[in-house]
């Protein structure tokens, strides 16, 4: 079956500069906080244009402790979207806050700034944009609206490794930044891990202390809310082997997604945006009502498919919540994601096109 990602695809031609990279940490004899470490917080944030980063254990871990570092706990709550699979919302939760929904544009389905001034009250104390799918939101909007207010701003940059607008990237306009390397990310280890980037020194001479225990020096606990929370150096050295190759690998994300709109354009269903510097192009996104259908036969052709997001936050069996989120709600019905991976070829592509058609217009039985 034509996969969503192939990862083993993907990291192939990486063979032995990883295997070298697992063989230095190995031979050093060093492997947690070391100078693979090191030397990749460094590299991510020259990288992103940002003052330093610190990686963490993964991505949701990186999202809470931004939230640790920012002091908001619980009476607090934080403005977020509820189309991004629970990751935002579970690390509010986790500090003890309460999200705060507001509903998405219906063609990007990204939030919706127009809608933050009948969200915010007394107890707002940050909102967390995701930049889903691979592309920004506007985020420089949210900034704008946020600081006067005294409100901190924390980008999940999960799904968004170079994603660059007005020349910054993702995850250097907030307070504070969240990014995810689980393993099919734009950047991905073999497997979890995070960091968390920011601007602001005081910030990060918290987060090294949360990500270990709260630890102002080795055994003393000068803060609370510390938690064990370290990249490994294996996977900071897989990390450092493999971000070079980023942007190679999102301008060919971006040409996949390019590839798909012009073969799918007629089928009448809601396509992504055509692809600039600010979408890199993590997954490939559609909206069609037909989506159940269309999933049957792409199965029967031997092609994945996916659903990203299928229950929005607010009604996940969990954490029920009686708001209404119309825009949210009436795109998790109908999105499909179709495979979306750098060595996918145009050949792949256009077969995965081909599929599509034919389910549309029945052909297959």
């Amino acid at each position: 079956m034509l996969p969503i990602n192939d990862l083993a695809r993907h990291n192939r031609p990486l063979d032995s500069d990883i295997r070298a990279a697992i063989n230095r940490v190995l031979q050093r004899g060093y492997y947690i906080l070391g100078p693979e470490n090191q030397a990749f917080e460094a590299e991510f944030a020259a990288y992103l244009g940002a003052t330093d980063s610190v990686a963490v254990g993964n991505g949701t871990d990186a999202l809470e402790l931004a939230l640790k570092a920012l002091d908001i706990g619980s009476g607090d709550e934080v403005i977020t979207v509820a189309n991004a699979g629970m990751y935002a919302s579970t690390a509010i939760r986790a500090v003890g806050a309460k999200p705060s929904w507001v509903d998405i544009e219906p063609h990007r389905m990204l939030l919706d700034v127009g809608l933050l001034p009948a969200a915010v009250n007394e107890r707002t104390r940050a909102i967390v944009v995701t930049h889903l799918y691979g592309r920004m939101a506007d985020i420089e909007a949210v900034v704008a609206f946020a600081k006067p207010r005294g409100i901190a701003v924390i980008e999940d940059c999960a799904q968004a490794h170079g994603a660059r607008r007005n020349c910054q990237l993702a995850g250097t306009l907030g307070d504070l930044a969240a990014f995810s390397f689980y393993p099919t990310k734009n950047l991905g280890a073999l497997g979890d891990g995070g960091a968390v980037v920011s601007n602001n020194p005081a910030l990060l001479a918290r987060l090294r202390g949360l990500r270990q225990y709260g630890w102002t020096s080795k055994y003393h606990v000068g803060m609370t809310g510390g938690r064990n929370s370290r990249l490994d150096e294996i996977q900071a050295a897989i990390l450092r082997c493999k971000l070079p190759h980023l942007d190679a690998w999102n301008s060919r994300r971006r040409a996949i997604i390019a590839r798909y709109n012009t073969g799918l354009a007629g089928l009448g269903w809601q396509l992504p945006p055509e692809p600039d510097e600010s979408d890199v192009g993590h997954l490939y996104v559609v909206r069609t009502p037909q989506r159940d259908a269309v999933r049957t036969t792409l199965a029967a052709l031997e092609i994945a498919s996916d659903v990203h997001y299928p229950v929005p936050d607010h009604q996940q069996a969990a954490f029920p919540v009686a708001i209404s989120l119309p825009v949210t709600e009436a795109a998790a019905v109908e999105l499909l994601t179709l495979p979306c991976f750098p060595e996918l070829s145009d050949a792949e592509i256009d077969t995965v096109i081909a599929a599509c058609w034919q389910a549309v217009k029945g052909e297959h039985s």
